[in-house]
């Protein structure tokens, strides 16, 4: 817990982590400001609308809902939202021609991987899914669900089980000890590269991602008949007007200019209309260096800070629809080490992209006019550190070849059939305050894991926490909804909801 006051707490930022911090606190009774530089809630999860258009601006793929209901539940309120668990998850295309159905349910998902790879690989599956399930047990409440202050943390009977879970290898290696077949090698790690790292290179315990993906299951937020519209951002549209409901201050289009900060506490945020808001804690959702910078500190570390991959994400409206396209659809290059060496070493674009395929008109139809699909592409490229690319002149170009691409691989007339667009880069995700122009933050290498990762507390200060995807526990909307939880934990030394709270938290994560 913190040292001190900790009655008004200022939040900065509006995206996942702060709302879920921000229902924690309100939850433990403190009194909690919400600073968002934009006009909206959500951060890299908002909503807009494109035309006639719906977009889900950042993540589309949500899971371990729970976590949100849990956040919720701190201050007695609940989704209300109609979550539609997707079925399947992903379809995922290959450059032989072959087509694989990523079902959540053991049984539906056997049956698939039989079709395509045989009984043999079914029987691997099986306990691949066994093992994925038995990692996740062992870390979420541990290595995920806590805040870990130094390696001494992690000793426990967890850590000597995830040993032998096999935790620390390498997770290609790791999931080809139980399939052999190379197509769904890829479905069950392709997942790493959100976390920064190759397959070949990450850790075996972020297999856990591939977990929430293909055993928990995927989800979307559909609208309602009452014209409640649809998409991911409603959940943090959902979690804001509980937080409102429950007494939190929402005050949009104002961003911090820096912290004003006497011996070692924050006693208010500066903003940059020149206003001052007096407080007892903070808690800020920025990237890394820009938290850094409000607090004028670079915390000291043995190694330079690694970011992870970027992404150029193409939305468009169109106007006509393709059989191939589910609510997400994997479009995989036949290149695989070789994609990930481009992205993540070489600084290069994809010579043979895997790409990630987005409708959510598949669900929810009211995100586009009468006739109409919303479609985004999401192609992985190299950050601007590893890959300093003109943006500018070099974006419309990768634009025109994705849609080469996607014809190419059965989506004729794609390009004829874009009514309206936006094309989001790595200079647009520099442009918002993202470090290195990457909206998936702190790489998860080994010296960036656990305790290694950068703390969400900040040394020399003693009223400030971070939270968000570059801080404990890292990348992804179940990750980030946890670490708003742990930075309340520190403000106010409890989970926000008592122990009714905690279990909830070692149930969902």
């Amino acid at each position: 817990m913190l040292p001190g006051r900790t009655d008004h707490v200022v939040v900065i930022g509006a995206g996942l982590a702060g709302l879920s911090a921000a229902l924690h606190l309100a939850g433990a009774g403190r009194e909690v400001t919400v600073l968002e530089a934009a006009a909206v809630p959500g951060g890299r999860v908002r909503r807009e609308r494109m035309g006639a258009y719906t977009v889900d601006t950042g993540a589309t793929v949500l899971t371990m809902p729970e976590l949100v209901e849990e956040a919720l539940a701190a201050v007695g309120a609940s989704l209300d939202l109609d979550l539609v668990p997707l079925d399947p998850a992903y379809r995922a295309h290959f450059a032989d021609g072959s087509t694989i159905h990523v079902h959540t349910a053991a049984e539906a998902m056997a049956e698939e991987v039989r079709r395509v790879a045989g009984p043999r690989e079914a029987a691997g599956y099986l306990r691949l899914r066994a093992w994925l399930t038995e990692l996740y047990r062992v870390q979420r409440d541990r290595f995920i669900g806590a805040n870990l202050d130094s390696p001494f943390d992690l000793l426990s009977p967890e850590l000597a089980r995830l040993a032998a879970l096999g935790g620390f290898g390498r997770l290609g290696p790791a999931v080809a000890r139980y399939l052999s077949d190379e197509r769904l090698r890829r479905l069950f790690t392709f997942q790493s590269l959100y976390a920064g790292v190759a397959p070949s290179r990450a850790l075996a315990a972020y297999a856990v991602i591939a977990y929430m993906d293909t055993v928990a299951g995927v989800y979307f937020p559909r609208g309602s008949t009452g014209g409640r519209a649809g998409g991911v951002g409603a959940v943090a549209e959902r979690m804001a007007e509980a937080a409102g409901r429950a007494g939190v201050r929402f005050r949009y289009s104002t961003s911090a200019a820096w912290l004003e900060r006497v011996g070692s506490r924050v006693r208010a945020v500066r903003t940059t209309g020149g206003e001052r808001v007096p407080c007892d804690a903070v808690v800020v959702t920025a990237d890394l260096p820009a938290a850094y910078g409000l607090l004028g500190v670079s915390p000291w570390r043995p190694l330079r800070v690694r970011y992870s991959p970027s992404a150029v994400v193409l939305h468009t409206g169109v106007t006509r629809s393709w059989d191939a396209l589910a609510h997400h659809t994997i479009s995989f290059g036949a290149a695989w080490e070789r994609t990930f060496d481009e992205v993540t070493r070489r600084g290069s674009l994809m010579g043979d992209p895997s790409l990630l395929i987005t409708r959510p008109t598949a669900t929810d139809p009211g995100m586009a006019p009468a006739g109409g699909q919303q479609v985004s592409v999401l192609a992985p490229v190299p950050n601007l550190r590893t890959g300093p690319i003109d943006w500018p002149r070099i974006g419309p170009i990768y634009r025109d070849e994705l849609l080469r691409v996607l014809e190419r691989r059965g989506l004729s007339g794609f390009s004829d059939a874009v009514e309206v667009e936006r094309l989001i880069t790595p200079a647009d995700w520099a442009a918002a305050g993202l470090a290195e122009g990457t909206p998936f933050s702190v790489a998860h290498t080994f010296t960036q894991t656990g305790p290694f990762r950068p703390r969400n507390l900040v040394p020399g200060v003693d009223n400030v926490v971070l939270a968000g995807c570059g801080t404990t526990p890292g990348v992804g909307i179940p990750p980030v909804l946890v670490s708003g939880r742990l930075a309340a934990l520190r403000v106010t030394g409890s989970n926000g909801v008592g122990a009714a709270g905690r279990r909830r938290s070692v149930s969902g994560l």
